[in-house]
């Protein structure tokens, strides 16, 4: 899929390799200027979630976030997520939870992710099913609070260090307002719904519940929008390691589940879709659409290129013979054998931590790959994402 691209170019970055598809179409942002972002609110699943359904429920356990923070911090990783990375590369410190209350400052942002959230809500428990009760419109009403108050403290705030820990009111509307969710919601309608037209058909309620949010953020000042789209659900190895001897045509050429990214896909094109029209009705806002299905599907089709292993193997977790043993996990398979899941000996060569998740070397590359602009629309990078494209 990816290596059939025409008009390749090589961009190497921070010691990657990244293959990249040129685009006729690329603006030149070189004349624009650089943008400063004073704070980042962001708002999605356990792909950004830096610890919040951690705070609302259980923390994590060992080995995660043993690559980088040598201790569990929320995230179900062994280190630092893609919002990491973004956070570093615009020199803000890494998101407090919102949820969070204990060691946090929010005067550079705050993130409301939380593990298993939907857009859509859907009548389901986190506890029988991992969905997070914060889908993205109670994540909107978390950040409507969090201004309201912030804004209120702030104002009776006396002395400067009373101050400290907190956003600047004016900051609102010159933050980065970043999101990155809707993979559950295809796992969902999988996982609820008997056939792909079913699946196919909740898409468009799905898109139009995402525009409501985006458009009840701008109302509360939000202005610049970094949006991703969903991911290549098909190739998570933990939908893929259990596939023995597939019908022809359910696997693609990557060995990943054809059905669930072409839903996937049509997600996406449909995002898309909405953020055009969102750009022309919400006049003062800049909505960089970003590409992130095919950074992490050009990954995985060339792992082994860009030093991985094969894109299917799990760090941390067992996932064979029926039995499923998620990371940090101690339990007895079926033949009675205990197996204690930890990490493997290197994760920094291996794309999945978990089976969904990426260990934090994936993101790392993903993440340098997405911020240049060139998977971007306008063609942006990162640091200049304030510019509207009209």
């Amino acid at each position: 899929m990816m290596n059939s691209l025409l008009g390749a170019l090589v961009v190497s970055i921070v010691g990657f390799t990244i293959t990249a598809a040129h685009n006729d179409n690329v603006m030149d942002s070189t004349t624009l200027a650089a943008c400063e972002f004073p704070a980042i609110y962001n708002f999605g699943d356990s792909n950004s979630d830096t610890g919040g359904m951690a705070a609302a429920f259980y923390p994590m356990g060992e080995p995660c976030g043993e690559s980088y923070f040598h201790r569990p911090a929320g995230r179900g990783c062994d280190g630092r997520l893609i919002i990491d990375f973004i956070a570093e590369h615009l020199g803000v410190p890494h998101l407090s939870p919102y949820l969070d209350t204990l060691g946090t400052s929010y005067r550079h942002g705050a993130n409301f992710a939380t593990g298993g959230a939907t857009i859509r809500r859907i009548n389901e428990s986190w506890f029988v099913t991992g969905v997070s009760p914060f889908p993205l419109d109670i994540q909107v009403e978390h950040f409507t609070q969090f201004k309201e108050r912030t804004t209120y403290f702030y104002n009776q705030a006396k002395e400067t260090s009373d101050k400290s820990r907190l956003a600047i009111p004016e900051e609102f509307p010159k933050a980065l307002y970043t999101m990155d969710i809707g993979q559950n919601d295809i796992a969902a309608a999988f996982r609820m719904l008997p056939n792909m037209e079913q699946i196919r058909a909740t898409i468009p309620g799905i898109i139009n519940q995402f525009a409501a949010q985006v458009r009840d953020l701008y109302k509360k000042e939000a202005r610049n929008f970094w949006i991703h789209n969903t991911g290549p659900i098909g190739c998570l190895p933990v939908a893929t390691v259990k596939v023995k001897d597939p019908a022809p045509g359910y696997l693609d050429e990557q060995g990943c589940v054809k059905d669930q990214n072409d839903i996937a896909l049509e997600f996406n094109k449909q995002l898309s879709n909405m953020v055009i029209k969102l750009r022309i009705e919400l006049q003062e806002s800049a909505i960089t659409y970003v590409d992130l299905y095919r950074a992490k599907y050009e990954l995985i089709s060339n792992a082994k290129n860009q030093g991985f292993e094969e894109a299917s193997k799990i760090c941390c977790g067992y996932h064979e013979n029926g039995n499923d043993i998620w990371c940090g996990k101690k339990e007895r398979i079926n033949n009675g054998t205990e197996i204690y899941t930890g990490s493997c000996d290197d994760p920094s060569t291996v794309i999945s931590w978990d089976g969904v998740h990426y260990t934090e070397a994936a993101n790392h590359w993903i993440a340098n790959y997405i911020m240049n602009g060139y998977l971007s629309n306008p063609p942006h990078p990162i640091t200049k994402a304030c510019h509207p494209l009209h």
